[in-house]
């Protein structure tokens, strides 16, 4: 009897969780999150080499690297979903053929552009711009991937009582 009661609490529960899910897992907008979590399964069964290039503040460093997790490579980009459900209605889209284009002006929200370009139905190149401001600190992400190519991440951050750093991370997948 008592074993019967423990599993009705939780086949209800359950449930009730699952609805949760379901409700932050709507997707308004185009899915950053999953799809670099694709190409970052992609690219690790190609066994790829990255010819990896590091500037801070004009000083650069080239190395040939062999990426073992794509997905850390690209966590930057998987980081700026759009996807959250405290963020819905908040970005204006444009879409037409070539073009899908997420915008918001609203303060709270630090990704305040993901642009897609397609060619032939295909993804072509993502962009998104994150900008993060607060009274101690200021950062602009600006994120650019094309698939097979090259990845680039161009970063200008100034914390407070501090000189401001410009970094540029490139990654060209050979």
């Amino acid at each position: 009897m008592k074993l019967a009661g423990v599993g009705l609490l939780i086949l209800t529960l359950s449930s009730c969780v699952q609805k949760e899910q379901n409700k932050t897992q709507v997707e308004t907008y185009f899915n950053l999150k999953s799809y670099f979590e694709k190409e970052a399964d992609r690219l690790n069964n190609l066994h790829l080499q990255l010819d990896k290039s590091v500037t801070i503040n004009g000083e650069t460093e080239r190395k040939q690297v062999k990426i073992n997790d794509f997905k850390n490579e690209l966590n930057v980009f998987i980081a700026a979903d759009i996807n959250k459900a405290s963020w819905r209605g908040a970005f204006t889209t444009t879409k037409t053929a070539d073009l899908e284009r997420y915008t918001t002006n609203n303060e709270k929200i630090p990704v305040k552009k993901v642009e897609i370009n397609y060619q032939n139905n295909k993804i072509k190149s993502v962009q998104v711009l994150v900008v993060v401001n607060n009274i101690l600190y200021h950062s602009i992400d600006s994120l650019t991937y094309f698939p097979d190519s090259l990845y680039m991440v161009n970063k200008t951050q100034k914390i407070k009582l501090i000189k401001e750093k410009k970094y540029i991370v490139v990654g060209r997948l050979k």
